[in-house]
């Protein structure tokens, strides 16, 4: 039986199903973006400061004892992973 109507909502399905799936990569590639200028930003700060090998992992691990455990798990992060949820994809 053919419907037109029932034709036509699969069609925005699919159109809406293909944008959430193109916002999500977006998204993906923002976030990569972010880390890359956090990253960048971070070394920066450590050359500045002329901080060595050995200095910089001896402040990491003390940083790291002296964070308390619910700081230790990153937040995650709701709009990704809804975004991923709706694209039907399996991501975080």
């Amino acid at each position: 039986m053919h419907n037109p109507k029932i034709e036509k909502a699969a069609a925005e399905i699919e159109k809406t199903k293909a944008k959430i799936a193109e916002l999500a990569a977006r998204l993906r590639e923002q976030e990569r973006a972010k880390t890359r200028l956090e990253n960048e930003q971070i070394v920066a700060i450590v050359r500045e400061e002329r901080i060595s090998d050995a200095e910089l992992s001896s402040l990491m691990g003390a940083l790291r004892r002296a964070r308390p455990p619910e700081a230790e798990a990153p937040a995650q992060n709701t709009a990704r992973t809804e975004v991923a949820r709706n694209a039907g994809g399996d991501e975080d």
